[in-house]
């Protein structure tokens, strides 16, 4: 797409070592802090030379923030979707199970990036980003939202209680798992949400964060294994100047 360009990053290509070695990105990994830094400068040169990474401090909310300039880390809006129509701004947000969603409407050059974990999208996330960039002229029709790597319904069993807390109009994306458990199909719900906003387009990738260790960092494997840590990947989407 000109104009527009965007990456779902892995683990590889990194400096971080240990239960996360690679290219880890998130802060609360446990991480040096320098390498951190060093992960985010790879990856956003690797995509957009010169930009600047902009992420928010995220909290499994349903909040969109419109981006008009950087910030410093230290100053991360509580916020799980970033918008902006800026050039050279590269938006970013960091996963390790959740849905990564980058969104673009080229017409319009509006850019967004959403964390969608089943509470966010479930509370409304992908509305909220959505709403956000047609306040920045996009139409939701012209949009086109690609799904980054995340866990899949294979991996994703969840119990009753879980499950409770969707109407019966979520049956599609539940099948029976173990006696007692259902798996979740989250790449499947957040591609709903997204029709369900008139998005134009909607490409899910069907990469799996859990099975793939060799790829993806995954919060669940992690804690299947009980290990102290786990990394992060990041998304990123920018305008180009």
């Amino acid at each position: 797409m000109q104009g527009v360009v965007h990456g779902f990053l892995g683990r590889r290509g990194g400096i971080s070592t240990g239960l996360i070695s690679g290219l880890n990105t998130g802060l609360g990994a446990g991480d040096e802090d320098s390498a951190v830094a060093e992960n985010r400068r790879r990856a956003a040169d690797a995509v957009l030379p010169g930009s600047t990474l902009v992420t928010p401090y995220q909290v499994h909310s349903a909040d969109a923030v419109i981006v008009q300039e950087p910030w410093k880390m230290a100053d991360r809006p509580r916020a799980d979707a970033l918008v902006t129509d800026r050039p050279g701004l590269l938006l970013g947000i960091v996963t390790a199970d959740c849905a990564p969603v980058l969104l673009a409407d080229m017409e319009a050059g509006v850019i967004g990036a959403a964390h969608a974990g089943w509470r966010g999208a479930h509370s409304g996330v992908i509305a909220a980003t959505v709403a956000a960039m047609e306040r920045l002229g996009a139409s939701a029709a012209r949009i086109s939202a690609a799904i980054g790597p995340c866990i899949a319904q294979a991996s994703y069993e969840v119990d009753a209680g879980f499950r409770a807390q969707f109407g019966t109009d979520s049956d599609r994306f539940f099948v029976p798992g173990k006696p007692g458990h259902l798996q979740f199909d989250l790449e499947a719900y957040v591609a709903s949400r997204l029709a369900e906003c008139g998005v134009g387009g909607v490409q899910p990738l069907g990469f799996d964060t859990y099975a793939d260790e060799g790829r993806f960092y995954s919060y669940r494997r992690s804690t299947h294994r009980s290990e102290d840590t786990y990394g992060r990947q990041l998304s990123v989407i920018g305008l180009a100047p």
